[in-house]
């Protein structure tokens, strides 16, 4: 995948924010991988910030909405994984600062 469909898809999903922190879901360190096949079918590897989060589904839809506006995007799958768990360290500077964590 080329850098400019990279930059725009992660940029989509910085507009999927977690309803219950307030950050989005690329400053929280939660997404860890994209990929498009040439179909167009995106797969976002991305964790949550627990394994009980109550609005899991409601992130999942997020994704796949904010996607579906890019013209290269045909179809979106998410794939949640726990390993390697998420911490505060995978957090952008900003989630920190926004969050007031050290």
């Amino acid at each position: 995948m080329d850098q400019d469909l990279k930059g725009s898809i992660m940029g989509a999903l910085e507009q999927v924010v977690d309803p219950e922190i307030g950050i989005d879901i690329v400053n929280l360190g939660l997404v860890y991988d994209v990929e498009i096949n040439d179909e167009g079918i995106v797969t976002v590897t991305m964790t949550l910030t627990s394994m009980g989060c109550p609005l899991a589904g409601t992130i999942i839809d997020q994704v796949k909405t904010a996607l579906s506006d890019l013209p290269e995007v045909k179809d979106t799958e998410v794939n949640i994984v726990w390993n390697p768990p998420w911490t505060k360290d995978k957090m952008s500077r900003y989630a920190k600062i926004a969050l007031g964590i050290q």
